[in-house]
């Protein structure tokens, strides 16, 4: 049964609907009220608190941390700067993803990795022979996202950082009601936002202090229903969903490698050897033999179909994690596994894993689309991901 993450005795008389999903043995949010429809609404338009504290949590240090992080991740290492953030994958020696996450780089020798699964074996397996510790501290750290365009005006009302000088996947230290935290420009909604870390049994004191400090900027307290609408807008991928950990993978084609996954640019092929590089250059050469990409369905095709079944046309309420079948010619050349309704594009968008004959921009597919327990294919389109990229989310100051 899951228990009560750092915040949960603020979050659970603010929800409602008591409508909870369980994230990694922790309640998680999904709705605080009955539709998630004023969540998604903070996010896009004011300000969004939630509660990211299941994160898995790991801090690596010593004199080699930097040539064990580099040593797994595909990205070069050896080039982060103190006080950068990195979003990377780490793969196994066939060049498919483990898991992906972020590394924040704290100091010369101090790293904080987070992960969507268990990882402290695998990253202890490859530190043998490095003078490197690795602690997981998923449960002594908490963590809290500060997303939307009035994020960095509450967070100027009650943090000691120079927010302004706060740039796009930095980190720097500082103080909240004399909590001492870390504050990260990042987060997993595609907008302004930032990431809030500190003590596990300091989180409530840093919560309390934000809801005081977003009073006057429209701060609400958001859930999952809500953060997968916004996810699926920025194109950001789910483990479990739009690809799956190798070692979670029941058959090959269940694993993904980073330039199946879009990740190109998270990979440097040609720095020091790291787990999964000869696969991963390989594939480079050759190409993936298919992509995830974005799709645009067809909305007015759709409009026509409820008219014909003589039902009003209503877009998705919720997000859908169910992988449904893409085809082109008559041929199923792919899934849709993550389909929503963008309230702020007014737009039925998609994640699709599709061959690479169709993953082109402007390439035209079919997506399975059921109403009233009929299936139809609906025209769609490949289109560039994210669907929605503000510039507010790298602009500096914000």
């Amino acid at each position: 049964m899951p228990i009560g993450s750092a915040v949960h005795r603020r979050t659970l008389p603010l929800c409602k609907s008591l409508n909870y999903r369980d994230w990694s043995g922790f309640f998680a949010v999904s709705a605080y009220e009955s539709h998630h429809e004023h969540e998604y609404a903070a996010i896009r338009t004011s300000t969004a608190l939630i509660d990211v504290s299941p994160l898995y949590k790991y801090l690596i240090t010593g004199k080699q941390a930097t040539a064990l992080v580099d040593r797994l991740i595909t990205r070069d290492a050896t080039k982060l700067a103190v006080g950068q953030v990195a979003y990377t994958t780490w793969c196994d020696e066939h060049g498919k993803v483990i898991d992906d996450g972020t590394v924040s780089r704290l100091g010369e020798e101090r790293y904080r990795w987070t992960a969507v699964d268990p990882n402290l074996r695998w990253f202890q397996e490859n530190a043998r022979g490095l003078d490197v510790t690795i602690r997981d501290v998923s449960e002594q750290v908490g963590a809290l996202a500060l997303q939307g365009p009035t994020s960095a005006d509450v967070l100027r009302q009650v943090a000691d950082i120079d927010v302004d000088a706060l740039n796009y996947f930095r980190v720097t230290s500082g103080a909240i009601r004399g909590v001492q935290v870390d504050v990260s420009r990042t987060g997993f909604t595609g907008d302004l936002g930032y990431e809030i870390w500190m003590r596990w049994r300091d989180a409530v004191k840093v919560w309390d202090a934000l809801v005081d400090g977003g009073q006057d900027y429209g701060l609400r307290p958001a859930g999952m229903l809500a953060l997968d609408v916004v996810r699926i807008e920025a194109g950001l991928l789910l483990a479990d969903v739009d690809f799956f950990g190798s070692r979670k993978a029941l058959i090959p084609s269940q694993s993904y490698s980073p330039f199946e996954m879009g990740l190109d640019r998270l990979v440097t092929v040609d720095k020091a050897p790291f787990v999964g590089q000869a696969a991963l250059r390989s594939e480079r050469r050759s190409g993936p033999a298919r992509r995830v990409v974005g799709l645009e369905v067809d909305w007015p095709a759709v409009e026509t179909l409820f008219d014909a079944a003589g039902l009003p046309a209503e877009p998705p309420v919720t997000a859908s994690r169910e992988a449904v079948p893409v085809y082109r010619g008559g041929h199923q050349v792919g899934k849709a596994t993550s389909t929503t309704w963008s309230p702020t594009l007014k737009k039925l968008i998609a994640l699709a894993t599709v061959d690479r004959a169709v993953s082109g921009v402007g390439s035209r597919v079919r997506v399975e689309f059921t109403i009233d327990a009929v299936r139809h294919g609906v025209e769609a389109a490949v289109v560039r991901t994210p669907f929605f990229n503000p510039p507010r989310k790298i602009a500096t100051p914000p």
